[in-house]
């Protein structure tokens, strides 16, 4: 494996854990880690839990062990401004509702100069409870952060949602947890069209 996505995943983690120690007010030793009610944040906690998540989607450095393990990859999403992209999402069902840092629910790919996928990013999706997005009282949070949303699902039968991106593997100048990294972009036409989601759905059904 290439040092260079280790170093550049280790110093991300380092910042965000020293933004956070900076930003916290002092406290007691035992300060528990980041819940889905929210809570305190304890910059060590987040920085393990970042790790955790680092070290459990180095294998998908790998596309193929992705779509093995069941994440379904679909079209590139660009940035309706004109600034970055998300790239291509590689969703997997079962593990909406995670906020586990070694599972979640999406991948974050783009295309490589030599035409083969890599992974940029990972994602947590958790459904919400009412399906309206004009309420948000089951906000979710992970690494200290509050989930985006709830927004309309991405792709059809998709349930409203909320979600967290975190740019583990390709550094992201507008902040680890930002949606959108300016740095990833979607080609005009797919060097390496996605599935339909019938056809990958019934590609891993047959596996």
């Amino acid at each position: 494996m290439s040092q260079r996505p280790l170093r550049t995943a280790l110093a991300l983690v380092t910042a965000v854990a020293a933004s956070l120690a900076l930003a916290a007010v002092p406290a007691p030793a035992a300060v528990p880690a980041p819940t889905a009610a929210g809570g305190p944040v304890d910059p060590a906690s987040v920085a393990r839990a970042l790790n955790k998540a680092y070290v459990a989607s180095a294998k998908y450095l790998d596309e193929s062990v992705a779509l093995a393990d069941g994440y379904v990859p679909y079209a590139c999403s660009a940035n309706p401004t004109g600034r970055g992209a998300m790239g291509y999402h590689y969703f997997n069902e079962s593990r909406y509702g995670s906020l586990d840092p070694a599972k979640p629910g999406a991948l974050l790919f783009e295309d490589g100069p030599d035409g083969r996928r890599r992974l940029a990013g990972v994602e947590w999706i958790v459904v919400d409870a009412d399906q309206d997005v004009k309420t948000s009282g089951d906000r979710p949070s992970l690494f200290g952060q509050k989930f985006e949303g709830p927004m309309p699902g991405h792709y059809p039968g998709m349930p409203v949602h909320y979600d967290l991106h975190v740019w583990l593997w390709k550094h992201n100048p507008d902040g680890l947890f930002n949606r959108w990294n300016p740095r990833v972009t979607c080609p005009a036409v797919p060097a390496h069209p996605a599935p339909s989601a019938h056809a990958a759905h019934a590609a891993h059904a047959a596996h």
